[in-house]
């Protein structure tokens, strides 16, 4: 991830770019060695990510759906797994 990307507003990254950018800044804070000030900020950046990739995974459930064909030949769509992930929060 470059520079450019730390400094990028949460809603204009992927969903991988702030993934990686979140476990970067949890890593970060879990070794306890930063700075109050320091911490307070990566915390506010760690929770818009979460944000961004919370929104961008409901994103992706809307989308994929199965079609399925019922019994009487008529075709419906179901709701991936992707779905029962999100609503477990996993993220």
């Amino acid at each position: 991830m470059s520079t450019q990307d730390l400094n990028a507003p949460a809603d204009s990254l992927s969903f991988e770019q702030a993934l990686q950018e979140l476990e970067r800044i949890v890593r970060q804070l879990e070794q306890g060695q930063v700075p109050l000030e320091e911490a307070v900020k990566a915390y506010e950046r760690g929770a818009a990510l979460k944000k961004r990739c919370d929104a961008l995974l409901k994103e992706a459930r809307t989308k994929i759906e199965e079609i399925m064909v019922e019994r009487d030949g008529t075709l419906s769509t179901k709701t991936s797994d992707l779905e029962q992930f999100v609503k477990d929060d996993r993220v």
